[in-house]
C-alpha cells in the first residue's frame, strides 16, 4: 500500500485555516472522527439520501460488544473500537446494586439546560464486576467482512460510566501508516495497518465527574499523538511520539472533566492543538506544548469538538447553560472578553454532539434534543433556531454534510436528511432497526452508520 507524502497533512491543516476555499477537494479517506478536514463536511461525496433496512444497504456487519466510537476509514479498510463484557467475574467482586434503566432518548431539559447529575440515567453507573475485552476491529470496506480483530487489553474497568456512554467511545485515528486506538484508562495502542502491535502506553486511571466515563479521542499532528486527560484529579495534555509512544511533553491543566477532542490547525506556519474546556479553552503549540492563546466562556462538561473555518475557531457547550464562541485563529495570549472573540451567542448550544460547518453555515443541535439551529458562521446571525426534527428522539451523534445535504442521526435509528441551506427543508427521514450514538461517516457514494448492533454500509446500486 502506498501512503500519502507528508505534505498531505500540511494541506489538511491549511484547509482548516482557510475554511471553504478548498471545498472542491474530494475526500477519499476519513482518518479521524470528524473527517479529513475536521469540519464534518465531505467535499465531492454523493451519498444516498434514502434508505431503510431493505433499501440501499450494501452490507451490514454485526459488531460484538458495545462502543460508540465513530469508525474511521483509510483506503480499503474501516477501523473501529468496541468493549466486550465477558462472563468472567473479577476475583472477590460484589454484584452491583440494580439500577433503573436510562430514560428514553431526549437529552436534557427542553429549554436547553443540561440534566441534573445523580439521578437514574443521568449519573454514572456502578463499578463493573466483570472482565471486559477492549477490542480493535478492522473490516474490509467492500464487503464488511472482518479483516482482523485484536484484543488490546482484558480487565475490569476501574469505575462505572453514564448509562448512555460506553467503554469504547473514543475514536481511533490513522496517519495512513499506523493505527492509534484510544481506550483512555485502558491504554493507548499503536498498530500497523495489518494489526501488528507496535507500542502501547498506559497513562493511569481517570476519575471522571459523576463516573460519567470517558470519550475524548486523540489527534495527530507532526508525528505526535495529542492526548487530553481532563478529569477530577490532575488534568493534563500530552504529546506522544507517534512512532514509539514516547512522551515528548506534558502540560498540567487547571481543568475538571471534559470530553472534547483536540482540533489541529496550522496558523502562520505553526501547528496548534485547540482544546475546548470548561474553565478555559487553550490552544497549544504542538511542538512545545506552550499555550498560544486561551479564552474563558464555555459551560461545564464540555464535549463538542471545535470546528474551524473563515479564519476562526467555533467553540460551544450546552450543559447547565449555553455558550457559542467564534474566536480568531490569530489570537495570542488571554483573549477572554476581547475583540479576538468575533461573536458569541448564549442560546441553544449542543451538549454531546459536535457542530458541522458547511461553507458559511454552522449547524448544531440543542442540548441532546432533536432540535437544530443554523447560524451564519461569519456573523453569528441566526438563519433558523430550535427547529424541531420530527421523527428523531435525542441526538448524540454529530451531523455531517455532503452534496448539498446535512445528515442528522437520532438515537433511535432515524436519520434525517435536510437541505444544506439557510432555510430548513427536510429531504428524507430514514429509519434503521438499531440505535445510533456514533457519528455518520461519508466517503464517496457510501454512508457508514454504526449502530449498537451493526455497522451499515449504505450505497445506491
Amino acid at each position: 500500500m502506498q501512503y500519502p507524502p507528508p505534505r498531505t497533512w500540511s494541506a489538511l491543516a491549511s484547509f482548516l485555516l482557510l475554511g471553504p476555499t478548498l471545498n472542491a477537494e474530494t475526500v477519499t479517506d476519513w482518518p479521524t472522527w470528524r473527517g479529513a478536514h475536521g469540519t464534518g463536511t465531505v467535499p465531492g461525496a454523493t451519498p444516498p439520501i434514502r434508505w431503510s433496512d431493505t433499501q440501499n444497504i450494501k452490507w451490514k456487519t454485526a459488531v460484538p460488544g458495545l462502543g460508540f466510537s465513530t469508525p474511521i476509514v483509510w483506503k480499503d479498510r474501516i477501523y473501529l473500537l468496541t468493549a466486550i463484557e465477558t462472563s468472567e467475574e473479577a476475583p472477590g467482586a460484589k454484584a452491583p446494586a440494580p439500577t433503573p434503566p436510562p430514560p428514553p432518548p431526549g437529552g436534557g431539559d427542553p429549554k436547553g439546560k443540561g440534566g441534573k447529575r445523580g439521578g437514574p440515567g443521568f449519573g454514572g453507573g456502578p463499578k463493573p464486576t466483570k472482565v471486559h475485552e477492549f477490542v480493535v476491529v478492522a473490516l474490509d470496506r467492500a464487503t464488511g467482512k472482518v479483516a482482523w480483530q485484536k484484543t488490546a487489553r482484558r480487565e475490569v474497568p476501574h469505575e462505572g460510566k453514564h448509562g448512555t456512554n460506553s467503554f469504547a467511545s473514543a475514536s481511533p485515528v490513522t496517519d495512513g501508516e499506523r493505527l492509534y486506538a484510544a481506550f483512555g484508562s485502558r491504554g493507548y495502542y499503536c498498530y500497523d495497518l495489518q494489526g501488528n502491535l507496535l507500542w502501547e502506553k498506559d497513562l493511569g486511571n481517570m476519575r471522571t465527574r459523576g463516573t460519567f466515563g470517558e470519550g475524548a479521542s486523540p489527534a495527530l499532528a507532526d508525528g505526535k499523538l495529542i492526548v487530553t486527560w481532563d478529569h477530577e484529579e490532575g488534568s493534563f495534555v500530552t504529546a506522544l511520539e507517534a512512532k514509539t509512544g514516547r512522551e515528548l511533553w506534558r502540560k498540567s491543566r487547571d481543568e475538571i472533566s471534559n470530553w472534547s477532542t483536540p482540533l489541529i490547525v496550522e496558523v502562520e506556519g505553526r501547528k496548534q492543538a485547540i482544546v475546548a474546556a470548561a474553565r478555559r479553552t487553550r490552544s497549544y503549540d504542538v511542538a512545545t506544548g506552550e499555550v498560544v492563546w486561551e479564552a474563558a466562556g464555555l459551560t461545564e462538561n464540555v464535549i463538542p469538538t471545535p470546528v474551524v473555518g473563515h479564519g476562526m475557531v467555533y467553540l460551544m457547550s450546552g450543559f447547565r447553560g449555553n455558550s457559542i464562541q467564534a474566536i480568531k485563529l490569530t489570537a495570542k495570549g488571554d483573549v477572554s472578553e476581547t475583540p479576538a472573540i468575533v461573536w458569541s451567542v448564549r442560546k441553544s448550544a449542543p451538549y454531546v454532539p459536535s457542530p458541522v460547518l458547511s461553507g458559511p453555515r454552522l449547524y448544531m443541535g440543542k442540548s441532546n434534543d432533536a432540535y437544530l439551529s443554523c447560524l451564519n458562521a461569519l456573523t453569528g446571525e441566526v438563519h433558523y433556531q430550535d427547529q424541531r426534527l420530527e421523527g428523531l428522539r435525542g441526538l448524540y451523534a454529530s451531523p455531517v454534510a455532503a452534496n448539498g445535504h446535512v445528515y442528522i442521526a437520532g438515537r433511535e435509528g432515524a436519520v434525517m436528511v435536510i437541505k444544506d441551506a439557510p432555510q430548513f427543508e427536510v429531504v428524507a427521514t430514514n429509519k434503521l432497526d438499531d440505535r445510533i450514538d456514533a457519528s455518520p461517516v461519508i466517503i464517496g457514494r457510501e454512508l457508514y452508520l454504526r449502530g449498537h448492533q451493526h455497522l451499515y454500509c449504505i450505497s445506491e446500486g
